[in-house]
C-alpha cells in the first residue's frame, strides 16, 4: 500500500489511529499492485548486467504476509523508483524510513536509498542521476560497514563526517534519518539513536565559520614546555667515579682451566649496574607552561549562513540504486515523513512486531541448512570413500592377474626339461641340483 500526501492514513494497529494528523508524503508497504506504482529503470539493461527484483517475504520472515522487494542476481546493478507528489520540508522535520534485510550475508553491496527532486526520467534512471539525499547502510569487506547519509547541494555530493555502524547480520532492520528545521539530525537503527548533531558541523556543507587565522604568530615568550630540569637538583657526589663496567666477582675459574696451556685465567668485565650513564637533573613541571600554542580563530570571510540548509524544496521520488557482488537484499516499509514519532510507531507496528518470530524462523532455517551442509559432507565423505575402495579394488584385481601371469611364466620354466647338448651342456635340472649341492655346503 503507498500513500501520498492528503491520503488518509489507514494501518492495523489502534496505536497508529491516534497519528492520523502526521503528514505522509509517501509510504510503500509493497502490497500487490506495488508494480503500478515502481517503476524498473532500464539502466545497465542493454550490458545484461541489469538484476531483477522479486516480490517476497524471503527465505524466512516474521509473517509471510509482509513482502517487499528482493534483489535476486548476482554482480548486477539494480535501479527503481517511485514517484510522490513534489514536495518541501521547507519549515517541517523531514523524516526518511525504510527497513532492509540482507538474506545473502552480504560482505560487499549496498542497502540504502535516495530521494530525488524535480523531474526525472525514472526509465534511465541510474547511477549518474543527480540525487538530493542518499541514506542506508553499506558492506563491503572488513573496513566498510557503515551507514551513508549524504547530502546533495549544488551538484556536489557531502557525506557525514561521523561514522554510525550499521547492523551487519541476516534479519531485518529498520533505518531512520531525521532532519529538523533548526538544521539539526538524527539517525536511528531499529528505533535506537545511534547518531546525532548539526549539519553545520558534521557535513562540510557550507565553508566553516571559523578560520585559524593565517596572519597570527606565536609570540617570541611563549613557554611551550611542559617540563624543563629541576634547577635544584644536584648531582650526587663520586657520580662521575662509578665505573661503566666491573669485574664479576661471582664468576669461577672452571675446573678444566689449565694455567700452564691457557694461561692465567681472569673474571670477566660485565656491565655495572650502579652505572646510570651520564649525570642529568630529573625533569619537573614547568611552572611557566603555557600549553601549545594555536592560532586564534577568526570569522571566515567565505562563510555565508544559510537558514534554509536543511531545505530540499522539490522531493519528489523514492529509487534504490546499488551495486550488489551478493544478491539476497530486501528493502520494505518505505516511508518519506514530516513526523518521527509516527516513524517510531510504524516502525513498531512492522518490525517490531514481527522481529521475535523472525529471529525464530531464521534460526529454524539455519538449523535445516546446517543440517544439510552434514548430510552433504557425509555423503561427499562417502561417495569418495566408495570412490577410493573402487580404485583400491581395481588395482588388487589388476595385481593379482599381473601375479598369476608371473607365476605361469615360472611354472612353465619349472616344467621345462632341456636336452643335452651335442656340446656336452649340462641340462637345467643338472644346474639346479650344482646350486643347491654348493649351498648346502656353504
Amino acid at each position: 500500500m503507498a500513500f501520498s500526501r492528503g491520503a488518509p492514513v489507514l494501518f492495523v494497529g489502534l496505536a497508529l489511529l491516534s497519528l492520523a494528523s502526521a503528514e505522509v508524503f509517501f509510504e510503500e508497504r509493497f502490497e500487490d499492485g506495488w508494480e503500478n506504482r515502481w517503476v524498473k529503470s532500464d539502466w545497465k539493461k542493454e550490458e545484461n548486467m541489469s538484476g531483477e527484483w522479486n516480490h517476497t517475504s524471503g527465505n524466512w520472515s516474521g509473517d509471510p504476509n509482509d513482502k517487499g522487494i528482493q534483489t535476486t542476481e548476482d554482480f548486477r546493478f539494480y535501479a527503481i523508483s517511485a514517484e510522490f507528489p513534489e514536495t518541501s520540508n521547507k519549515d517541517k522535520t523531514l523524516v526518511f524510513q525504510f527497513s532492509v534485510k540482507h538474506e545473502q550475508k552480504l560482505d560487499c553491496g549496498g542497502g540504502y536509498m535516495k530521494l530525488l527532486s524535480g523531474d526525472v526520467d525514472q526509465k534511465s534512471f541510474g547511477g549518474d542521476t543527480p540525487y538530493s539525499i542518499m541514506f542506508g547502510p553499506d558492506i563491503c569487506g572488513h573496513e566498510t560497514k557503515k551507514v551513508h547519509a549524504i547530502f546533495s547541494r549544488n551538484g556536489k555530493n557531502h557525506l557525514i563526517k561521523k561514522t554510525v555502524p550499521c547492523e551487519t547480520d541476516q534479519l531485518t532492520h529498520v533505518y531512520t534519518l531525521v532532519v529538523r528545521p533548526d538544521a539539526t539530525y538524527s539517525i536511528l537503527v531499529d528505533n535506537e539513536e545511534k547518531q546525532s548533531g548539526s549539519l553545520y558541523e558534521d557535513w562540510d556543507i557550507l565553508p566553516p565559520r571559523k578560520i585559524k587565522d593565517p596572519s597570527a604568530k606565536r609570540p617570541v615568550d611563549w613557554d611551550d614546555k611542559e617540563f624543563i630540569p629541576d634547577p635544584e637538583d644536584k648531582k650526587p657526589e663520586g657520580y662521575d667515579d662509578i665505573p661503566k663496567e666491573i669485574v664479576d666477582t661471582e664468576a669461577k675459574k672452571p675446573a678444566e682451566w689449565d694455567d700452564e696451556e691457557d694461561g692465567e685465567w681472569t673474571a670477566p668485565i660485565i656491565p655495572n649496574p650502579d652505572y646510570k650513564g651520564p649525570w642529568q637533573p630529573k625533569n619537573i613541571q614547568n611552572p611557566n607552561y603555557m600549553g601549545k600554542w594555536k592560532r586564534p580563530l577568526i570569522d571566515n570571510p567565505d562563510f555565508k549562513d544559510d537558514p534554509e540548509l536543511y531545505v530540499y524544496p522539490n522531493l519528489k521520488y523514492v529509487a534504490i540504486e546499488l551495486w550488489q557482488v551478493k544478491s539476497g537484499t530486501l528493502f520494505d516499509n518505505v516511508l518519506v515523513s514530516d513526523d518521527p514519532e509516527y516513524a517510531k510507531k510504524l516502525a513498531e507496528e512492522t518490525w517490531g512486531k514481527h522481529k521475535e518470530a523472525e529471529k525464530e524462523a531464521f534460526d529454524e532455517a539455519e538449523e535445516k541448512r546446517e543440517e544439510e551442509d552434514r548430510k552433504r559432507a557425509e555423503e561427499e565423505s562417502k561417495a569418495s570413500e566408495d570412490e577410493s575402495n573402487v580404485k583400491l579394488l581395481k588395482c588388487e584385481s589388476e595385481c593379482v592377474h599381473k601375479f598369476n601371469i608371473i607365476d605361469d611364466e615360472d611354472d612353465d620354466d619349472t616344467n621345462t626339461v632341456t636336452e643335452p647338448s651335442s656340446n656336452g651342456e649340462e641340462t637345467n635340472e643338472e644346474k639346479n641340483t650344482e646350486k643347491k649341492e654348493e649351498h648346502d655346503e656353504l
